[in-house]
C-alpha cells in the first residue's frame, strides 16, 4: 500500500478527527504528532480538545505511587491554561498552544514551570497573562465538560489518547490511542490510519495490546 501525498486536500472532502489531550502525556503527544503527519496524507482535518490526567486519576491519589501523584498535581496548571485560552480566544489557538507547550515539555524537556509555559504563548501570540489561569479554577467547568465528552466515548479505564472519526455508518467512532513510538511518518502514518479506522469500525472490538518495550521517541 503507497500514500498518495496531494499537495493540498480540498476542505469539504476532509474528515473531520477530534482528538483529546492531556499535554503532560509523552504518549499522547507522540500520538499527537502522528494525527498531525496524517493530515498530510490523508483527508483529515484534527480537531483539538483538552482532556486531563489529573481530572481522570483524582479519586485515587492516595493509591497512587508518589512519584506519579505529584505529577497529576502538576499536571493541572497546563490544562488549565490551554482552556482558558480556548476560551478567551478561541478554538484555534488550542491546536497550536498544544504544539508550543508539547515541543518544550516533551522534545526540549523544559521545566513545567509559568515561565516555560509563558514561552509557549507569546511563541503562538498569546498574552503571557494566560499563564496566571495556570493556579486558577475559573475555568474547570469547561475543562472537566471537555474530558467527560471524550473520556466518555471509550470508557474510564483508558487515559489520552481519545480520537473519535465518522464511521462508514454515520455513527461515530472512537478509540483510545494508538500509543506508538516513535512518530510514524509519510507512507507508515497513512498505513496506520487506515488500520486502526479498519479495526475501530468492526462492531464489538476493543483492543489490541502487547507490552512497551521502549519509551517514547521525540525524535
Amino acid at each position: 500500500m503507497t500514500a498518495t501525498v496531494p499537495e493540498t486536500f480540498p476542505q469539504a472532502d476532509k474528515t473531520p478527527a477530534d482528538f483529546w489531550f492531556d499535554p503532560l502525556c509523552p504518549w499522547a503527544w507522540m500520538t499527537s504528532r502522528w494525527m498531525l503527519e496524517v493530515e498530510k496524507v490523508r483527508p483529515v482535518e484534527v480537531h483539538w480538545h483538552a482532556m486531563s490526567l489529573a481530572v481522570l486519576n483524582e479519586d485515587k491519589l492516595d493509591t497512587l505511587p508518589e512519584q506519579y501523584a505529584t505529577f497529576l498535581r502538576d499536571a493541572w496548571g497546563p490544562i488549565r491554561v490551554v482552556v482558558a485560552a480556548q476560551q478567551q480566544h478561541g478554538d484555534d489557538v488550542v491546536g497550536p498552544l498544544y504544539t508550543a507547550l508539547g515541543t518544550r515539555f516533551h522534545n526540549l524537556d523544559l521545566p513545567r514551570t509559568r515561565e516555560t509555559i509563558v514561552s509557549a504563548l507569546e511563541e503562538v501570540g498569546l498574552p503571557a497573562e494566560l499563564a496566571d489561569y495556570a493556579d486558577s479554577d475559573e475555568y474547570d467547568t469547561q475543562l472537566r465538560a471537555s474530558h467527560k465528552e471524550g473520556i466518555d466515548k471509550v470508557g474510564q479505564d483508558v487515559g489520552t489518547p481519545v480520537i473519535a472519526v465518522p464511521g462508514a455508518d454515520g455513527e461515530e467512532i472512537a478509540f483510545f490511542g494508538p500509543v506508538v513510538t516513535p512518530t510514524p511518518r509519510g507512507e507508515q502514518a497513512a498505513n496506520l490510519w487506515d488500520g486502526t479506522l479498519l479495526v475501530a469500525s468492526v462492531p464489538g472490538f476493543y483492543e489490541i495490546k502487547r507490552t512497551r518495550t521502549a519509551g517514547p521517541s521525540f525524535e
